[in-house]
């Protein structure tokens, strides 16, 4: 009987499937699953997935204080989860280093460390650009139309707009262009130092004198993948990295 259970999957399995049409109600957004606000457009996640994507946005964004302890009861109502979900998020962002434990006393926000930088740079420089290369030539039409919409919204930013509101906008830049280089590896790396150097910037984003000179470069960015330069894109992309690490180090 096994065995003929196993014939029938054999034969499924071998099945020709006819192709799939793509669903264009269910087109990739630029707000993806590692944006700062990402769980109201991913309502499919696990409660443990959505209650690490707020907590860690409170901890990128500073809104849970370095040093600050957690106190799990009080998370789990404000995020709406329960304590197990929640534990989870919390083991998840140990491993990230935003989080660390101590035996008797409990777990505490990471010490932001300004001396960091340069090890994230330094990775950070090495794939940025492959992965702007990578989405320069594999960003199908539904990847440049998020592209698109994005260079819409970065032009729509000016001095008036909020810190935090750069940061969202200089995260969705960066995770969009990780989902268009379509390598899972690369896009896990990326998006994980990603989130350091913002923790970083969090903390010295109200000492920088003008952030616009970030949002001209993100739209040459945006232009050159959109276009398919290659070259460009990771050049820029390069320089990016480069004005990046300088104005944090001018003020930290």
């Amino acid at each position: 009987m096994s065995g003929s259970v196993w014939q029938v999957r054999a034969f499924v399995n071998s099945r020709p499937r006819p192709a799939r049409r793509r669903d264009r109600s269910r087109r990739r957004t630029p707000l993806g699953p590692d944006t700062l606000s990402a769980t109201a457009a991913r309502p499919d996640l696990s409660m443990a997935q959505q209650a690490y994507l707020q907590l860690r946005e409170r901890l990128v964004m500073l809104d849970i204080t370095p040093g600050e302890p957690l106190n799990e009861q009080a998370l789990a109502a404000e995020l709406q989860v329960g304590r197990t979900p929640l534990r989870e998020a919390i083991k998840r962002l140990e491993t990230e280093h935003f989080l660390v434990t101590f035996a008797r006393r409990g777990t505490f926000a990471t010490r932001v460390d300004p001396t960091a930088l340069a090890e994230i740079s330094e990775v950070r420089q090495a794939l940025e650009p492959l992965a702007a290369r990578r989405a320069a030539r594999l960003a199908d039409r539904s990847g440049r139309e998020d592209l698109e919409a994005i260079r819409t919204a970065l032009l729509a930013l000016d001095r008036t707009s909020t810190p935090r509101r750069h940061m969202e906008m200089d995260v969705q830049v960066h995770t969009t262009i990780y989902a268009l280089a379509r390598n899972s590896h690369l896009e896990s790396s990326l998006t994980h130092f990603l989130f350091l150097a913002m923790r970083i910037w969090s903390a010295a984003v109200r000492r920088l004198e003008d952030v616009s000179s970030h949002v001209a470069e993100h739209v040459r960015l945006i232009d050159a993948v959109a276009t398919g330069d290659e070259d460009l894109a990771a050049r820029l992309m390069l320089e990016h990295m480069e004005h990046f690490e300088d104005a944090i180090r001018r003020v930290l």
